[in-house]
């Protein structure tokens, strides 16, 4: 069963810094463009990075531009989010998705393509 799961979430203060993680179960990874997108209460979902499956291409919403860097590892078939100057308006869930038909793009906020999400790790940023 294909699968990804999320990990890495929680309570951070203001300015801190988390890292996600993304890990693949029951498939490579490694042959996919991978998303990470998150939904905090009462808002819309929005797209945030993706990753393309070599890792040459990435792309960034302007909210976390120089603030989050996403990136791979092939040898733990793990896809990575980390998160620095965190504040509160970073509160939210944030999921990996991918797909055999998605594609890392400027427009990160797309899913097109997108056949597996994971369940999500919840990020609340607070003092």
């Amino acid at each position: 069963q294909l699968q990804l799961v999320e990990s890495g979430g929680g309570l951070v203060q203001p300015g801190g810094s988390l890292r996600l993680s993304c890990a693949g179960s029951g498939f490579t990874l490694d042959h996919y463009d991978v998303g990470w997108f998150r939904q905090a209460p009462g808002k819309e979902r929005e797209g945030l990075s993706c990753i393309s499956s070599s890792g040459g291409n990435t792309n960034y919403a302007d909210s976390v531009l120089d603030r989050f860097t996403i990136s791979r590892d092939s040898t733990k078939n793990t896809v990575y989010l980390q998160m620095s100057s965190l504040n509160p308006e970073d509160t939210a869930v944030y999921y990996c998705a991918t797909g055999s038909n998605y594609y890392c793009s400027g427009y990160v906020d797309s899913s097109y393509g997108v056949d597996y999400w994971g369940k999500g790790t919840l990020v609340t940023v607070s003092s």
